[in-house]
């Protein structure tokens, strides 16, 4: 079971989340971009949210600023998700300023917004979790395509959802959250696109 619970944390790991929801938004909502634009936005969305997260932690990790790629401790956590919240700001204002897919700037406001709350959250010593953060701004972000596009985004909606109990499972089955951190994870993530889609 253990094995189990940590091929899921690592199948839909933050870094993850991004590239996957970008691909099913390509997939599902009418746009009028040629196939090579879809793969070069596609390639920008995994290079900022997979390679650099994920050179970033190596580099950190070199110089002992971590002690493992799990990073376990609020303070260890710090200082990559605020490189991350000025990463994922960056990419909302790269994607927003094309006219034919603005709406998928939400994806990556709502990354930073919930980034920010999550590292707000550490003053009051929790370690919200990250993968509950990341499935629920994914499932937000297609219930607000629900409203945006006449396209049925449902199934898509009740599999993060399911996806979000089974990840929840997993961060406490292997201790890495607490109960309050992991619902903390998912209502911080599911608010954020809303929040930025309502300010936008």
């Amino acid at each position: 079971m253990e094995k189990f619970y940590k091929t899921i944390s690592v199948v839909l790991h933050p870094i993850v989340i991004p590239t996957i929801g970008v691909f099913l938004y390509f997939f599902l909502t009418p746009n009028n971009l040629e196939s090579q634009q879809k793969l070069a936005i596609l390639s920008l969305v995994f290079i900022t949210t997979y390679l650099i997260p994920l050179l970033i932690l190596v580099i950190f990790k070199k110089i002992k600023l971590v002690k493992s790629f799990k990073t376990k401790s609020i303070r260890e956590r710090k200082l990559p998700i605020a490189i991350m919240i000025i990463l994922f700001y960056l990419l909302g204002n790269t994607i927003v300023n094309i006219s034919q897919i603005r709406d998928l700037g939400i994806l990556f406001y709502a990354s930073s917004f919930g980034l920010i709350l999550i590292y707000f959250l550490f003053g009051f010593n929790l370690k919200t979790s990250i993968h509950l953060m990341s499935i629920g701004i994914a499932t937000s972000f297609f219930l607000i395509l629900g409203e945006v596009y006449p396209i049925n985004y449902v199934p898509i909606i009740v599999i993060g959802f399911l996806f979000a109990g089974l990840l929840g499972n997993a961060r406490l089955y292997l201790n890495a959250h607490t109960t309050t951190e992991v619902y903390l994870g998912f209502f911080t993530g599911f608010i954020a696109p809303i929040s930025v889609y309502l300010f936008l």
